[in-house]
C-alpha cells in the first residue's frame, strides 16, 4: 500500500497538517487543498501593503510579508504562500494553491489546485494542476504536470507491486516526492508517481510511478543528414 508518508514529510510550516494525513494514500490529497484552504478564517488572508501595478490579487489570498513580488503576475484565491517564496514574472496562480517556506514559483508557469511543500523549485515556463510536489522538488523548465486524460476518464494510478487502481479522480497530475527532480522539458502524464529523490531525465514522456532513488531517462539515436544546398 502506498501512503502519502512514502512520499512526503509535510511541512511544519504550513498550518495544515490535520488535514494531509500522512496515512492517506497520496491521491487523496489532492481534493484536500480546496478543502484546507476553505478552512483558514478569512482573517488569516492578508496581502501585503504594497503590490506592484501590474501584479493582480484577487480572491482570498495569504501571502507571507517576505514574499517576493515581481512587476506582473496573477495571483486569484484562494491561495496561501508562506515566508521566503519568490513570484516571478508572469506567474499565474490560479485558485487553491498552498506554496510552503521558500518556494519558487517560476517565470510564465502556471499553478492550479496544487501542494508545494518546503523548498519547491518551478522556475520556467511550466504547468502545475492537481498536483502535490514534495520538498525540495525541482522541475526544470518546461516541464508539464499533465492533469487530464484524452478521454477525460478518471485516472488510474500504479501501485509499487505494478497493479493499477483507479484514483476516482477525473483530473489529476503528478505526485512528485521528497527531493526528486523532473528534467527539461519532461512530460508528467496523468497519475505519474514520482518517488523520493528520484530523477527523471529531460525530453521523457512519463507515466506511472518511479520507485525511490531511481532514474528514468529514454535514449533515441539522433540521425544526421548531409546537408546539400
Amino acid at each position: 500500500m502506498l501512503t502519502a508518508s512514502d512520499l512526503f514529510e509535510f511541512s511544519e510550516s504550513l498550518p495544515f497538517a490535520s488535514t494531509f494525513k500522512p496515512e492517506l494514500k497520496p491521491w487523496k490529497w489532492i481534493p484536500l487543498i480546496k478543502e484546507a484552504l476553505a478552512g483558514l478564517d478569512s482573517g488569516e488572508f492578508q496581502a501585503p501593503a504594497e503590490v506592484p501595478p501590474g501584479c493582480s490579487v484577487l480572491g482570498k489570498v495569504y501571502l507571507h510579508p517576505s514574499v517576493k513580488l515581481p512587476a506582473f503576475c496573477s495571483i486569484t484565491g484562494p491561495a496561501y504562500i508562506a515566508v521566503g517564496c519568490e513570484i516571478r514574472p508572469g506567474a499565474f496562480i490560479r485558485g487553491n494553491v498552498i506554496a510552503g517556506k521558500h518556494c519558487v514559483l517560476g517565470n510564465s508557469c502556471e499553478f492550479k489546485n496544487c501542494l508545494l511543500l518546503d523548498g519547491v523549485q518551478v522556475p520556467h515556463f511550466s504547468y502545475v494542476g492537481d498536483s502535490v510536489l514534495g520538498n525540495n522538488a525541482h522541475l526544470g523548465a518546461g516541464v508539464i504536470c499533465s492533469n487530464l486524460r484524452l478521454d477525460q476518464a478518471d485516472v488510474p494510478v500504479q501501485l509499487p507491486d505494478g497493479s493499477r487502481v483507479s484514483s476516482g479522480l477525473r483530473k489529476l497530475g503528478a505526485l512528485v516526492g521528497d527531493q526528486a527532480e523532473i528534467g527539461c522539458n519532461s512530460v508528467l502524464n496523468p497519475g505519474s508517481i514520482i518517488g523520493k529523490r528520484s530523477v527523471v531525465m529531460p525530453n521523457t514522456s512519463f507515466r506511472e510511478t518511479l520507485k525511490a532513488n531511481t532514474i528514468a531517462y529514454t535514449k533515441s539515436p539522433i540521425q544526421t543528414l548531409p546537408r546539400t544546398d
